[in-house]
């Protein structure tokens, strides 16, 4: 199987997941409608924002693989250097983990077409600062302190790509679990998290939630969440089943 028939594949692959959590999104948003009790509403609300980041992160890590595609395929455009205005605050990201690497994507237009000096990163033990100079008429500072385990100053660094700069840093200790980037992001996810729900699966924290409700409603709100899971199983099948002869279709 060719490069280009394995990237398309994987969008296949991609969406199917995609998909999945929109669903589940969805499932959640109907119940919170539905909901009366304040503690219901409370672990649907919060499985409600962890379904959505795990959506926001699927579609920045698919953003990174097509202009990681686009940058492969054309060199970067090289422009002039122009007048250094206002310096602005970078405060949106995405990440990503292997087992050596915890990696921030920053998107940033145009970044790829100014000089590679002008894209000046510090790293230090638990914290790294970034500053892009002279990008079109202004520069971007984003500065990530307490990082959420230690890393190697020495190892870490950058890569500049198409529209986006890609953080590199190296783990200190490689093979350690990192559920988020940062101390403040955990510290603030687990507050929102229910005593009940300690999966990190989205869709087996959202079987909990609805377990806790199912047992705790009324019968409406049973024959809904009844309702909406054999709803759910009929489409997923069906689905698996499309996905199964596309699969088939592209190994010929």
């Amino acid at each position: 199987m060719n490069r280009e028939r394995l990237w398309t594949l994987g969008n296949k692959v991609r969406a199917s997941e995609e998909k999945g959590l929109q669903k589940d999104l969805e499932e959640v948003k109907v119940l919170l409608e539905k909901a009366t009790r304040k503690s219901v509403r409370d672990a649907l609300t919060a499985e409600k924002a962890k379904i959505e980041t795990e959506i926001k992160n699927k579609m920045q890590q698919k953003s990174q693989i097509k202009a990681e595609r686009l940058d492969s395929e054309k060199p970067a455009a090289v422009v002039a250097p122009i007048t250094t205005g206002c310096t602005v605050k970078i405060s949106n990201y995405g990440w990503d983990r292997s087992d050596k690497f915890v990696k921030i994507y920053i998107t940033l237009t145009g970044v790829h077409q100014v000089p590679t000096e002008n894209v000046q990163v510090h790293f230090t033990e638990r914290s790294f600062d970034l500053l892009v100079k002279n990008l079109n008429g202004k520069s971007y500072s984003m500065i990530v302190n307490n990082l959420l385990k230690p890393i190697s100053v020495e190892g870490s660094s950058k890569k500049v790509k198409t529209d986006t700069v890609l953080m590199l840093c190296r783990k200190k200790a490689e093979n350690t679990r990192w559920d988020y980037p940062t101390q403040v992001e955990k510290e603030c996810k687990e507050k929102e998290k229910p005593s009940y729900d300690n999966e990190t699966d989205p869709t087996k924290g959202l079987m909990n939630v609805l377990k806790k409700i199912y047992e705790d409603g009324d019968d409406d709100m049973k024959r809904a969440i009844n309702k909406a899971w054999v709803e759910s199983r009929e489409k997923q099948a069906k689905e698996t089943q499309n996905f199964k002869t596309l699969k088939s279709f592209w190994e010929l």
